[in-house]
Parts: structure tokens; C-alpha cells; sequence
């Protein structure tokens, strides 16, 4: 099926819409927990379906490794192999360019890994990942792209450029137009403004479904980072998804989603707390710290999460430093409905026309990690049915 993209409000560039999929509505701005090997650490699809999630993210390097795509497709796809019943999105192997550097060789026409499992060599090529994410039924299929970390320098980055915008062309030759799903097309440049100004170019030739801002958290400070967004994401098409991969902090989401940003993944809120750092309204609480040893609330008095309608801080702090495999569980839970109820707020933020407010509130409430003595304003509840 071809991509459906409503925008169904604005306040300034940011945007509140609506995408259509085979395998349900996506309402934007939208989250995606990560689940890179089919499932988000420490959740089950149904946990995660509770907590109100609408679209998960898979990575095709590592599922292509291990149960392997012919596996994944033999028992029905990547939906029912996974249990996940709403959108799937999955990366391309892209950051795996970036992230095992020192295992792969690039040339024109693809990537080879050295498999970090086995040292078995795998083939990545524009065509052969398009193929296997339409193999696995996905909804949201990646390009293969080269992600370069930073610093780079621009000659540098103009070459890495130029692999990616020929994998892109490839790529979206390769794509069945008619079939389901749709491809984003990603946008690199590094940190050079010109370049991801060409990089917009290049793909709006190529009329993608969907595109995505790439190439960012890769070793750049936090101006840079939002300075890629604020450069990139005005240039382009303004009735198609756009997609900020692998970020990350509430505040990033904001200043992404106040530039005109759709859709977002990070690790971040999974990752966070299997180390006891968790996001709540007055702000991050490192739940290790001794002061929770005895403190009898929720880690979040607004929350409705598991953890925090039955438990308290003092039973979290307990667990985690006990290293209970029930501590994390309990702990990513509720990070990762923190990021969904996050996005519900900054959806009606865009309908309602406040979203200048609630930033100088996120602002004040994480500044410097700490717990402000008020906890951070939402806009008015509407029932779950309706984010």
C-alpha cells in the first residue's frame, strides 16, 4: 500500500498527524521503542502494547544474523515470528556501518561484515536489504546508507555522501511500488550544512514515500546535533513523514518535534534504566542513590505504569541494587511509558497551541538532571483510544 500521511494540525513547523498502515494508525509525533532483536529488553509485546506504544523498531543486521530473514519468513513474517501485532520499522544495517567500523569493507555496491557473532562474512547491498525488508513484511523499510561518525572532515564526508546517495538510487529502484509498506530515504552530510542541504536535493529527486535525518548522536555535541535538525528538517517535503533516528533525551524530542519532526527511536529509555536512571515529571532520578532506601512514593505520582500505581521507590532502589532481574524490568516499563506519555503530551501540545509552555517547563524540569520541587505540567488527558 502506498504511505498515508495526514497532518491533522500545526503550532509554528511542528506537526500533529496521522499515518496509515496495514498494521494500524501511527499518531505523530510518535515514539518507537527499540526492539532490535524483535523484542524491547525487558518487555513483552504485550506489555509494551499496554503501555500505549503504536510502532516498534527492529534492526535487520542483527536479525539477518540471527534467527536469519529465510527463518523469520518461513513462520510468517516479522509480525507474527515477534507477537508485535501494530507498524514494524527496520533499520537498514546502516548504523552497523557506523558502530563496527573495524568489521566491515564498503565499496560501491554494498557493505561486507565480518559477523561480530561467528567472523562469518555477510553481503549487504541497496538491493538485497530492500529485498529482505519486504521478506520480513515490514511496514517501515530503511535504505542502506553510511553513517560517518563525527569529526570527519568535509572532503571526507562528501565522499561518504556520495556512497549513500548511490545507495539510495539503487535502493529505490530495487523498490516494489506497489507492495507493502514504504521506503524512507535517509538523509546524511554530517555536520556541513551544504552537504545535507545536496543530500535533501538528491532525494526529493528520488520522490521517496518517507524520509529520515541520519547520521546524528554519533560523537557531535548537542549544538551541532540540533543544528543538523533545524538545517534539514525545513527542506524537507512537507505532506511526507520525517524521521530523527536513534535520539534520544526528552529535550531532543522537543526541539526535534518543534522543528517538524514526525517519528523517533532511541535506546536511551530501556538502556537508562537498567542502570537505575529513570524519566519522570520532576525530572531524572537515579533510583541507586541511598536517599530512596526508605522513600515510600511512586518513582512518578502521575504515572499510571505498573511500577508506579503497585510499587514504591524504595522497593525499585532495593531490587536494583540487589541486581533482581526484576528491578530493570519494572524499571524500563515504566522509561518506556514515560517516552509514550511524553509524546501523547506533545501531540495535544501541537493541537492545543501550547507547546512554547510545556518547552519552558521540560526546560526548567531538566536543565541539570535534578528534581525540581514542581512536577512538570501536561496538557488536558484525552482517553488512550484518541493518541
Amino acid at each position: 500500500m502506498n504511505l498515508r500521511f495526514d497532518i491533522l494540525a500545526t503550532s509554528g513547523p511542528a506537526r500533529r498527524g496521522r499515518l496509515f498502515t496495514a498494521h494500524g494508525t501511527v499518531e505523530t509525533p510518535a515514539f518507537m521503542p527499540v526492539g532490535t532483536r524483535g523484542a524491547v529488553k525487558g518487555m513483552t509485546a504485550q506489555e509494551l502494547e499496554a503501555a500505549g506504544a503504536s510502532v516498534m523498531l527492529a534492526n535487520l543486521y542483527h536479525l539477518t544474523l540471527r534467527p536469519g530473514i529465510d527463518v523469520i519468513e518461513r513462520l510468517g513474517g516479522i509480525h507474527r515470528f515477534t507477537g508485535w501485532r501494530g507498524p514494524i520499522l527496520t533499520d537498514s544495517g546502516g548504523y552497523q556501518v557506523f558502530s563496527l567500523a573495524r568489521l566491515r569493507r564498503l565499496d560501491p555496491d554494498g557493505v561486507t561484515f565480518r559477523s561480530h557473532l561467528d567472523g562469518s562474512l555477510v553481503r549487504f547491498t541497496p538491493e538485497s536489504v530492500v529485498e529482505a525488508q519486504r521478506r520480513l513484511g515490514v511496514d517501515f523499510a530503511m535504505t542502506l546508507d553510511e553513517c560517518p561518525p563525527w569529526p570527519i572532515s568535509e572532503a571526507d564526508a562528501e565522499t561518504s555522501l556520495e556512497l549513500t546517495t548511490r545507495w539510495a538510487e539503487l535502493a529505490r529502484r530495487a523498490w516494489i511500488e506497489d507492495g507493502p509498506g514504504a521506503l524512507f530515504g535517509i538523509v546524511q552530510g554530517s555536520g556541513y550544512r551544504d552537504l545535507r542541504r545536496r543530500a535533501v536535493a538528491s532525494l526529493r529527486a528520488l520522490d521517496f514515500p518517507a524520509y529520515a535525518i541520519g547520521g546524528v548522536s554519533v560523537g557531535e555535541g548537542t549544538e551541532m546535533r540540533r543544528a543538523v535538525v533545524e538545517w534539514t528538517a525545513p527542506e524537507l517535503p512537507a505532506d511526507k513523514p520525517r524521521y530523527l533516528m536513534g535520539l534520544g533525551t526528552p529535550l531532543d524530542l522537543l526541539h526535534a518535534v518543534s522543528h517538524g519532526v514526525d517519528l523517533f527511536d532511541c535506546v536511551l529509555p530501556a538502556r537508562n534504566a537498567r542502570h537505575g536512571v529513570l524519566f519522570t515529571r520532576r525530572g531524572v532520578l537515579r533510583i541507586k542513590n541511598a536517599r530512596f532506601r526508605d522513600d515510600p512514593r511512586p518513582v512518578d505520582e502521575r504515572c499510571s505504569c505498573p511500577l508506579c500505581t503497585r510499587q514504591s521507590r524504595a522497593l525499585l532502589h532495593h531490587l536494583i541494587r540487589a541486581g533482581e532481574l526484576t528491578g530493570p524490568v519494572l524499571a524500563t516499563i515504566h522509561n518506556v511509558r514515560y517516552y509514550l506519555d511524553f509524546m501523547a503530551d506533545l501531540r495535544e501540545c501541537v493541537e492545543l497551541g501550547t507547546l512554547t509552555d510545556f518547552a519552558q517547563e521540560l526546560t526548567d524540569c531538566y536543565a541539570d538532571g535534578g528534581s525540581p520541587a514542581t512536577p512538570l505540567a501536561a496538557p488536558p488527558r484525552r482517553p488512550r483510544a484518541a493518541r
